[in-house]
C-alpha cells in the first residue's frame, strides 16, 4: 500500500474558502517573454505552465505594475492598466488552471525603484522627494512625494488590477510589498522619512499599505484569496530587522489571507544575494524570518521562500509550524516536476538548484531565464508537444562529463542504443574534483543524479575505455557525439613548471597540496571560487589577475556573489597584474606600479581551460554523423553543455 513519505507537505490548505492541493507553491518569478504592448506570449505562457503541469499547489505569475504610466520596473513586465491584456491573461490563467494549480497574480507599484518609468521619461513617485540611484551603473533617479491625490489613483490601480485578475481566472493574486518597492518603502523606517500623517512613527507608516490592502480586500470580497509578500527583515546594515518585520506581519494579520515572508531590500545591492540566496548560503537561510512571524501572526497563514529544494527540509518546515506553505522560485525551475516526484516518492531524481544564478543573470543579461541544469526552461512552448518517434541509431558517446551524461540519456529516451565511453574509472567528468566542496554540494548531487539516470536507461556503460579509431570501426556507430572536455591552459611563463605550481584540478581534489600561503593565477569562475574553498580551509589566498576585475562572465550575479565571500573571508585582490616569473618564493608580477613578489607557498594555475578539439578532430570522419558539444567544441558553462547536449541528442534520427 502506497504510503506518503511527506503527508504535511502534501496536505491541502484552504485559503477563504480556495482550496490549494499541497504545501508547495510556485513562487513569482517575471514574465520575460512579452509581445511589443507587454503582453505575455505563448512562450512565457508554456513556461509558467510547465510548473503548474508539475504540481505545484499555485503558480505565481510575478511582475504586473498597476501603474503603467509611473510605476514600472521591469521591461518585460504586464501592464494591468492595459485594456487589451485580457485575452492574454485569461489564456494564462487558463494553462496554469486546467493542470489543478491555483493561478496566481502578483501586483505592485515598484514607487522609487520604477526605473523604466524614469528612463521612459515620466516622473516616478515615493514616499518624499529624494535622489537615488540608478539600476545597475545608470545615472541616479529623481523622484517625487506622493500627494494624497495620486495615492488614491494607486489605490485604485491596485483594486482595478485585481479585479481584473480575478475576472480572466486568477485564484489569487499576490500584492508585493517587499524588496524595496512602493508598500515597503511606506513601511519602512529606513526608507520613509516623511513627516506628515504617511510617516514619523509606526502606525503612519503603515497606513497607505493598509489602504491599498484592504481596498482590494473589499472590492475582490472576503472569498478570494489575498498573499502578501514582505520583507522579514532588511538585512542590510541599517535596515529593520525581523521584530519590526513582526510588527508589520501582525498589522496584517488578519486582513491577507498569506503572508509571504522575504527579506532584504533594493536599498542595497549586496542584499540580492540574500534575498536570492547564492550558492555560499545555507539551504533554508531566510526561513528563521518567517519562523519568527509564524509565532505572532494568529489569523493568517505564512509561507516562506528562499534557497529550497529538499523535501525532507520542505516537510520539516511544515511539520514543525515554521511555516503553513513554502514557495519556491529557482527549485522549480531548475525541476518543474519536483512536487510531483516527491509525492510519488521520486526524490532522488528531483533535480535539486545549484543556487549559480545563471536565470536570474541571463536575464538581465539577454532578456530570458534560463537553467544550468535543465535544458527545458525556456524551450517549454516546443518540448511540450510530442516529437514523431526518432528513427532508431547506435550511437556512441566519447566522454562521460556533464554533456556526454545528457546526450547519453536523452539518446537513450528516444530508443537509440547507446553505447557511453569514459577514459576513467567513473562519470562525471572534469567536476567531480569539486565533489568535497561545501557550495558545490548541490552540483555533486546533479552529477550523482545524472549517474543513475545513465544507468537505469538501456545504456552500455564502458568505463576506463577512450574512444579511439579502432574501437569506432568494432562498433561501427551511425552517431558518434565527442564530448572529450578541455584541459587546463598552460601558458609560457618562467617557472610554470616548478614543483610550487599545482593546477587548479588538482587542488580541487586535494586541497591539502594547498600549504598556508596561496596565490592564485586567474580571476574567473574557476579562480575566484577556488580562492573562496581554499580561504574557508584557511589558507591565507592571493588572486592575481591580468585584468582589472574579475571575470564571472555573463553571470554577473553569482559574480556579485563571489566578490561578497572572497570580502568575507579576507581574500586578496591582485588585479590590473601581469604574472612574469614564478620562483621558490612565489610569484613575480608587473602591475602599474611596477614589479612585485607575490610570496606564496604554493602557486595554482588557473589561468582557463582550453577544448580538446585535436581530440575530437580525430573522431570527426568515423561515423556518417558527428556532433562535438561541451567543453570540447567551447570552454563555456554547464548550461550550455546540458543545452547543447540536449537538443543535439533530440534531433538523431529525425529523418
Amino acid at each position: 500500500m502506497y504510503k506518503c513519505k511527506y503527508p504535511n507537505l502534501f496536505s491541502p490548505i484552504v485559503l477563504a474558502g480556495t482550496l490549494f492541493r499541497n504545501r508547495i507553491f510556485a513562487a513569482p518569478t517575471g514574465v520575460f517573454y512579452a509581445d511589443p504592448a507587454h503582453r505575455p506570449i505563448n512562450e512565457t505562457m508554456s513556461y509558467y505552465e510547465r510548473k503548474a503541469k508539475g504540481g505545484a499547489g499555485s503558480v505565481c505569475v510575478g511582475d504586473a505594475m498597476v501603474d503603467s504610466e509611473h510605476g514600472v520596473h521591469g521591461a518585460y513586465a504586464m501592464l494591468m492598466e492595459d485594456k487589451g491584456l485580457m485575452p492574454a491573461l485569461n489564456r494564462l490563467a487558463s494553462q496554469i488552471n486546467r493542470h489543478g494549480a491555483v493561478a496566481t497574480l502578483e501586483m505592485f507599484h515598484a514607487g522609487s525603484a520604477s526605473s523604466v518609468s524614469y528612463h521612459d521619461g515620466n516622473e516616478i513617485y515615493g514616499p518624499q522627494d529624494e535622489r537615488v540611484e540608478g539600476a545597475l551603473g545608470q545615472a541616479p533617479v529623481l523622484v517625487k512625494a506622493l500627494t494624497r491625490t495620486y495615492m488614491d489613483r494607486i489605490v485604485k490601480q491596485h483594486v482595478d488590477g485585481a479585479l481584473k485578475a480575478k475576472y480572466c481566472g486568477f485564484g489569487m493574486v499576490t500584492l508585493h510589498a517587499a524588496h524595496g518597492f512602493l508598500m515597503h518603502q511606506f513601511m519602512s523606517p529606513t526608507l520613509n522619512h516623511r513627516t506628515d500623517e504617511y510617516g514619523g512613527s509606526f502606525e503612519n507608516r503603515m497606513r497607505f499599505p493598509l489602504e491599498i490592502v484592504r481596498a482590494v480586500k473589499s472590492a475582490v470580497g472576503p472569498d478570494y484569496p489575498i498573499e502578501l509578500r514582505i520583507s522579514g527583515s532588511e538585512v542590510y546594515e541599517g535596515g529593520y530587522g525581523i521584530d519590526y518585520g513582526c510588527k508589520i506581519a501582525k498589522a496584517f494579520d488578519g486582513i491577507v489571507d498569506l503572508i509571504h515572508v522575504s527579506a532584504g531590500s533594493h536599498e542595497d545591492a549586496r542584499v540580492f544575494t540574500v534575498t536570492h540566496p547564492s550558492m555560499f548560503l545555507e539551504d533554508g537561510v531566510n526561513v528563521r524570518y518567517a519562523a519568527e512571524i509564524k509565532k505572532v501572526v494568529k489569523l493568517s497563514k505564512v509561507a516562506t521562500v528562499g534557497a529550497l529544494s529538499d523535501p525532507e527540509m520542505l516537510e520539516e518546515i511544515i511539520a514543525s509550524g515554521k511555516a503553513d506553505i513554502v514557495e519556491l522560485a529557482r527549485g522549480i525551475i531548475c525541476d518543474p516536476d519536483l512536487p510531483n516526484k516527491a509525492r510519488e516518492g521520486l526524490e532522488d531524481e528531483i533535480i535539486r538548484c545549484m543556487r549559480c544564478f545563471t536565470c536570474f543573470s541571463s536575464l538581465l543579461v539577454h532578456g530570458q531565464i534560463v537553467c544550468a541544469l535543465n535544458p527545458e526552461i525556456s524551450d517549454e512552448s516546443e518540448q511540450k508537444y510530442a516529437r514523431l518517434p526518432a528513427k532508431k541509431k547506435k550511437v556512441l558517446i566519447a566522454g562521460g562529463g556533464i554533456a556526454g551524461m545528457e546526450a547519453a540519456v536523452t539518446c537513450a529516451k528516444r530508443g537509440h542504443e547507446v553505447i557511453l565511453c569514459e577514459k576513467t574509472n567513473r562519470l562525471g567528468g572534469v567536476l567531480l574534483c569539486e565533489q568535497n566542496v561545501p557550495f558545490k554540494k548541490h552540483l555533486q548531487e546533479y552529477i550523482d543524479l545524472m549517474t543513475r539516470r545513465v544507468y537505469k536507461e538501456n545504456i552500455d556503460v564502458r568505463l576506463n575505455t577512450e574512444v579511439t579509431k579502432d574501437l569506432a570501426k568494432r562498433i561501427s556507430p551511425d552517431a558518434i557525439i565527442a564530448a572529450l572536455g578541455s584541459k587546463p591552459v598552460v601558458p609560457e611563463i618562467p617557472g610554470i613548471g616548478r614543483k610550487n605550481v599545482i593546477d587548479a584540478v588538482d587542488i580541487y581534489s586535494d586541497p591539502d597540496k594547498a600549504r598556508k600561503k596561496v596565490a592564485v593565477m586567474g580571476g574567473g569562475l574557476v579562480g575566484t571560487e577556488l580562492a573562496i574553498y581554499l580561504a574557508g580551509l584557511g589558507r591565507d589566498v592571493t588572486i592575481i589577475e591580468m585584468l582589472p576585475r574579475l571575470n564571472a562572465g555573463d553571470n554577473i550575479l553569482h559574480g556579485q556573489a563571489i566578490g561578497i565571500e572572497l570580502d568575507r573571508l579576507g581574500v586578496k585582490l591582485a588585479l590590473s597584474t601581469k604574472v612574469v616569473e614564478i620562483n621558490e618564493k612565489g610569484v613575480l608580477a608587473q602591475d602599474i606600479s611596477g614589479m612585485k613578489l607575490f610570496e606564496a607557498d604554493t602557486v595554482v594555475n588557473a589561468l582557463g581551460l582550453c577544448p580538446r578539439r585535436a581530440e575530437a578532430d580525430t573522431l570527426r570522419f568515423l561515423a556518417p554523423i558527428f556532433h562535438q558539444i561541451g567543453d570540447c567544441l567551447d570552454t563555456k558553462n554547464i548550461y550550455e553543455a546540458t543545452r547543447t547536449a540536449h537538443q543535439i541528442a533530440l534531433d538523431i534520427g529525425e529523418r
